[in-house]
């Protein structure tokens, strides 16, 4: 039982102290009340509030989104910018449309994880990039804006550093690259073909197991710690999304499922 002030008398049970706690009391069951009934209707108010954003069509609520559309991050005149500039560079008349379409896809299928497209591998470096490049180049590209999507498949989210300050090395890379490619098409050069001609060691034919560890940096006697150890390493080191080398990166990962398969 608690106790009520309303009851204490010092002592005399024939008094009562009634002077201003019963007022006390009762203005503070006021406020309970009133704080019970303003939360109530804060209560009301949300789930209005709720109800209305999942009922409202998105346009009608646009302008109660917490922030506006960000700009692009590549727009349609730099990516017309970057062909021409590409186009006037030595080297460029070399450079095939379709070799571009061909090495653009073969980079896509050695990169990891390899069903990602261009626009997807961007988007996940940088929110918004590769879906702002596609629609930048548009639904028909010609040799130009080919060249452009064919640059930031080799150097990634760096591509575009590349395209502004020295569009003569993307040609000349784009170059390599395709000659690259159309020689491993037209020669069919089998990873057999691949071994046979490093199979010079002292004489004798190389141990796979051997060749393998060495792509990673590894001596023959290494674990399958430091094996796991070397491949993060030269994976980061030789990705094509952050500008390293698509055919360095898919030795590196031959090697390792090589060694732990």
């Amino acid at each position: 039982m608690g106790f009520d002030p309303r009851q204490w008398s010092g002592g005399r049970p024939e008094q009562r102290v009634t002077s201003n706690v019963e007022a006390l009391l009762a203005e503070n069951d006021a406020l309970r009340r009133e704080v019970l009934r303003l939360n109530r209707e804060l209560e009301r108010l949300q789930r209005q509030q709720r109800q209305r954003i999942r009922t409202e069509p998105r346009s009608h609520r646009a302008w109660s989104e917490p922030s506006a559309q960000a700009p692009p991050r590549i727009s349609s005149q730099q990516v017309r910018a970057w062909g021409q500039a590409l186009a006037q560079q030595p080297g460029w008349t070399a450079l095939r449309q379709r070799g571009l379409e061909l090495l653009i896809e073969q980079l896509n299928r050695s990169g990891f994880p390899a069903h990602l497209t261009l626009e997807q591998r961007l988007d996940r470096l940088v929110r918004g990039l590769g879906t702002d490049l596609m629609a930048a180049v548009g639904a028909k590209p010609n040799k130009q804006t080919t060249a452009v999507l064919a640059a930031f498949t080799l150097f990634g989210v760096r591509a575009s550093e590349w395209l502004d300050e020295d569009p003569q090395r993307v040609v000349e890379q784009l170059r390599q690259r395709q000659d690259q490619s159309g020689s491993r098409r037209q020669g069919r050069r089998t990873r057999t073909d691949q071994r046979q001609t490093d199979r010079q060691d002292d004489g004798h034919a190389r141990d796979p197991r051997r060749a393998a560890l060495r792509v990673l940096g590894l001596e023959a006697n290494a674990s399958l710690a430091e094996i796991k150890q070397a491949h993060r390493k030269l994976v980061k080191q030789h990705h094509p999304d952050l500008g390293g080398s698509a055919e360095a990166f898919r030795r590196v990962n031959e090697a390792y499922r090589s060694l732990v398969q």
